[in-house]
C-alpha cells in the first residue's frame, strides 16, 4: 500500500463523492425538447447542483424552482432557488412546495416536467395533507428520526402526511410528460422512497403508516394519528392513470460511489471488498459487524488477504436515548472503536457522502489503532460517550472529525475500514 492510511482514505472519500456530482451524471439523462414549455422542479440536497447541470446543458427555454437544504445552494440563472430546513421541515420548505404545485398545474399533454430529485427531498418539501399543521409534520418527524426508524418506514409515514409526496407531484403534473432524474441515497434505490417519491407511484398505505407509528410509540400529534386512521385519499397506486406518462431515471447510487473508491484502492495496492450498498441497522450493530469482518482479514486473510478495503453503503440508524451530539456515522466509528480495541494495522472512515451527518458540520470521522488511547489520554471514556449517543463530541475531542461542508450530491453513507496488515 501506498501512502498513509488515513490519506488513503480520504481519496477514497472524494472519489466516492465525485463519482455522483450532478455535472457529470446528470447530462447524458437530459431528453429532447419537448413541443411544449419545458419546468424544471425538484428538491434535495443536490438539487441546486442538478439545477446548474441541466442549465449547462439544455438548449432550449426553460424555467422553474427548486428547494435545497439552508447552505446547499448554487447560483442559477433561469430555475429559481429556494433554501429551506432539513431534517424537520420549516415554513420556507412549505412554501417552496406550494409553489411548486402551483407551478405545474394547467400544463398541457406537450409540456414536459422535468423533476430533479435526491435525498433530503421529503424534508423540503413541506405541504401538508388537508387538516394537518406544518407543526403536526414537525412533530412527527422529530420523533421518527429519534425513533430508529429506517428511511422507508419514515417515508411512507411522510408520504401519507403530503400533498405532494407518494406520487402526488406527478398526478399534479398531468396530462403533462414528467421526467424525473433522481440520485438515490436510500438503500435499494427504490424511486417511491427517495424524498418520499413525489413523482413515483406509491405500493404503501395508509395502514402501513400507522403501523409505523405504534412500532415506535409516537402516539403525538393527535391530529396526525387521526388523519391516518381516517385514510381518505391514497396516494396513487402503480398502475394510477394520472401517472402515465411519468417516468424516474436514477443517474447516481451508492453503487457507483462504492465502485470509485475502489478503482482508488486499487490504484494503492489494496484489495477492496464491497460488503454491499445497502446495508441498514443500528449503527452501533453495524459496526460490530464491520469489526468482525475487519478481525476475519487481518487473522486469516479472509475474504480477502491485507492489505484490503472494506467498502459498504446504505444507511444506518440512531436509536436515540442520550443527551449527546453526533450523526450515524460518527456513532458507527466510536462503535467500531470500542469493537476493534486498538486492533494494530486497521484504519477507517465513514461518512455521509452529502458532507453533513445528520445534524452536524461534519461529514464523518477516521479512527486508528490509537484512537481509543488518545482519547482516554484526554478523559474521553468511549463507553459512557456512546451510551451517551455523543460520538461527535468524542471524536471533535481527538481532532478526528472529517469536515468537507455541503459535497452538493447524496448517495448516503460511506464507510471503509481499511486493513493494512495480518496479525502476529
Amino acid at each position: 500500500m501506498t501512502g498513509p492510511a488515513q490519506a488513503v482514505l480520504k481519496q477514497m472519500l472524494d472519489a466516492a463523492v465525485a463519482a455522483a456530482l450532478p455535472a457529470k451524471c446528470l447530462p447524458p439523462h437530459l431528453p429532447p425538447r419537448p413541443r411544449g414549455r419545458t419546468i424544471v422542479v425538484g428538491a434535495g440536497k443536490a438539487a441546486t447542483s442538478m439545477a446548474r447541470a441541466v442549465e449547462t446543458h439544455w438548449d432550449g427555454p426553460l424555467a422553474g424552482l427548486v428547494v435545497t437544504r439552508y447552505g446547499h445552494a448554487v447560483p442559477c440563472e433561469r430555475i429559481e432557488v429556494v433554501e429551506a430546513a432539513h431534517p424537520v421541515p420549516d415554513a420556507a420548505g412549505q412554501a417552496a412546495a406550494e409553489r411548486i404545485l402551483g407551478r405545474v398545474a394547467n400544463l398541457s399533454a406537450e409540456d414536459l416536467v422535468l423533476c430533479l430529485i435526491s435525498g433530503g427531498g421529503s424534508a423540503l418539501l413541506a405541504a401538508p395533507a388537508a387538516g394537518l399543521t406544518l407543526e403536526d409534520k414537525q412533530a412527527v418527524n422529530r420523533a421518527l428520526l429519534r425513533s430508529g426508524a429506517n428511511i422507508a418506514e419514515m417515508n411512507c409515514v411522510r408520504k401519507h402526511l403530503s400533498r405532494v409526496k407518494g406520487g402526488r407531484l406527478a398526478a399534479a403534473c398531468a396530462p403533462a410528460a414528467v421526467l424525473t432524474l433522481t440520485i438515490s441515497d436510500v438503500p435499494g434505490d427504490d424511486p417511491s422512497v427517495v424524498a418520499s417519491g413525489p413523482t413515483a407511484p406509491d405500493p404503501t398505505t395508509f395502514a402501513e403508516a400507522l403501523a409505523v407509528l405504534r412500532k415506535y410509540g409516537i402516539a403525538e400529534p393527535r391530529a396526525v394519528l387521526d388523519h391516518l386512521r381516517a385514510a381518505r385519499d391514497e396516494t396513487p397506486k402503480p398502475g394510477d392513470a394520472r401517472l402515465r406518462r411519468a417516468r424516474t431515471v436514477v443517474i447516481a447510487t451508492a453503487q457507483h460511489a462504492l465502485e470509485a473508491a475502489a478503482g482508488v484502492a486499487r490504484a494503492h495496492g489494496v484489495t477492496p471488498v464491497i460488503l454491499g450498498d445497502a446495508i441498514e441497522g443500528e449503527a452501533r450493530e453495524v459496526a460490530l459487524v464491520h469489526a468482525g469482518i475487519a478481525r476475519q482479514v487481518a487473522r486469516h486473510g479472509q475474504p480477502a488477504p491485507p492489505p484490503c478495503v472494506l467498502l459498504s453503503g446504505g444507511e444506518t440508524t440512531v436509536t436515540v436515548r442520550g443527551a449527546g451530539r453526533g450523526g450515524r456515522n460518527a456513532e458507527f466509528m466510536l462503535g467500531l472503536a470500542i469493537a476493534l480495541d486498538g486492533h494494530p494495522g486497521i484504519h477507517a472512515l465513514a461518512a455521509d457522502t452529502d458532507g453533513i451527518d445528520g445534524t452536524e458540520d461534519n461529514a464523518g470521522c477516521l479512527l486508528g489503532p490509537d484512537t481509543l488511547a488518545r482519547a482516554a489520554s484526554r478523559g474521553l471514556d468511549a463507553r459512557r460517550m456512546l451510551a451517551a449517543n455523543d460520538a461527535y463530541g468524542f471524536f471533535s475531542g481527538i481532532g478526528d472529525l472529517v469536515m468537507t461542508g455541503p459535497t452538493l450530491t447524496n448517495v448516503n453513507d460511506f464507510r471503509a475500514v481499511l486493513v493494512s496488515r495480518g496479525e502476529h
